[in-house]
């Protein structure tokens, strides 16, 4: 029997779009799920070196929840690109902010370092709130587990 290898072309056709919803999950958790699902674990046409992932949709991302200290303990680094520009910012200040960026950030995390992964982010879209533009795509609800 021979190994399936996915064609570029053929990973296009069959792409879904997900909806996970953000709200009481932990922040660990949810962003593991998106990875598995961008990077298309879940087929049985899954590739390593073929982007046969779907689309991933996170609404309700400022109401994402991280346990024990980290909101006060956990630090978020930029650079400004001058001498003495680094900025530091809690998962608390961050999630009031900007509260899709430490959804963002942690599904980045899982995937791997590469073109690939550059090109896998971009089919996830997070919103702070539960609506979103994508209706038209008609996103199917993935429920994570433990989530009634």
């Amino acid at each position: 029997m021979r190994t399936y290898v996915a064609k570029p072309e053929a990973a296009l056709a069959d792409r879904k779009w997900w909806v996970l919803d953000a709200k009481g999950q932990p922040l660990g958790r949810l962003a593991s799920l998106a990875a598995h699902l961008l990077r298309g674990k879940h087929k049985a046409s899954f590739t390593p070196h073929v982007d046969t992932g779907d689309f991933v949709i996170v609404v309700n991302a400022a109401e994402i929840v991280v346990t024990g200290d980290k909101p006060n303990a956990k630090k978020y680094y930029r650079h400004s690109g001058h001498p003495g520009g680094m900025s530091t910012e809690t998962f608390s200040q961050l999630i009031v902010r900007r509260p899709e960026v430490p959804v963002e950030k942690a599904v980045k995390g899982m995937l791997p370092k590469n073109k690939l992964a550059r090109q896998m982010i971009k089919k996830l879209k997070v919103y702070a709130s539960a609506e979103h533009p994508h209706a038209a795509q008609q996103p199917e609800l993935r429920k994570l587990e433990g989530q009634a």
